[in-house]
C-alpha cells in the first residue's frame, strides 16, 4: 500500500515526473537540506514530490533496486516507494530503505549529519542502533555543464601589404589564425 495518498498529492508544493527530472530534483533537495547528493541513488524514477509545509518527500521508482556504496562496502536496498520527512541536515521517518548487515537486511529510519559539520553521516535503525560513515562516501561528482559554444575569435590584427609592380597593384591580406 502506498503511503502517498491523493490527499498528500493535493498538498504537495512540488511534484515531478520522469527519471531525469526526478534525479535532478532529488539531488537538489538533498543538497538543499545539507545532505550528500548521492544518498538516494534510485533508478528509473517515475515520480517524486515534496510537501514544503511538513517536509514530507516521496520518490517512486519502477522497481526495487540495490546499490553498493563502494567507498564503504555497504549494500543498500531501495523499495519502489521511498518516503521521508526532511529538515536541515536530517532525514527522519524514512521508509523503503534497508541496509545489509552481515546476513540480514535492516531498515533505516533516520539519517543525519552533524551540525557543525564533522565530516560524518549517521544512519539509525528503528531500534535506535546507529552507525556513522564519512560523508564523502555518499557524494557523487556531478558532470560538468558543457560550456557554451563560443563564436570564432576575430583576428587580432589584419595586415595589408601593398606591393608596387610595373603593372597593376597587388594587395595581399594576411590574417593571424588561432586554433581553439
Amino acid at each position: 500500500m502506498s503511503l502517498v495518498t491523493e490527499e498528500i498529492r493535493a498538498k504537495a508544493s512540488e511534484i515531478y515526473y520522469g527519471n531525469d527530472m526526478c534525479q535532478e530534483k532529488s539531488k537538489f533537495l538533498l543538497k538543499e537540506v545539507g545532505l550528500p547528493n548521492g544518498l538516494l541513488p534510485l533508478e528509473d524514477m517515475v515520480e517524486c514530490g515534496y510537501v514544503k509545509d511538513t517536509g514530507f518527500v516521496w520518490l517512486k521508482q519502477k522497481k526495487k533496486t540495490e546499490h553498493k556504496f563502494e567507498k564503504i562496502g555497504r549494500l543498500t536496498s531501495y523499495a519502489t516507494e521511498v518516503t521521508a520527512y526532511v529538515e536541515p541536515n536530517k532525514i527522519k521517518k524514512l521508509t523503503g530503505v534497508k541496509t545489509r548487515e552481515l546476513l540480514i537486511w535492516i531498515p533505516l529510519s533516520q539519517i543525519y549529519v552533524d551540525d557543525p559539520p564533522s565530516g560524518k553521516i549517521t544512519f539509525q535503525t528503528p531500534a535506535g542502533l546507529s552507525k556513522s560513515f564519512p560523508v564523502a562516501a555518499f557524494e557523487v561528482e556531478e558532470p560538468a555543464k558543457p560550456k557554451e559554444v563560443e563564436e570564432p575569435a576575430k583576428p587580432k590584427e589584419v595586415k595589408e601589404v601593398v606591393k608596387e609592380a610595373s603593372g597593376p597593384v597587388t594587395v595581399a591580406v594576411a590574417q593571424e589564425v588561432k586554433e581553439v
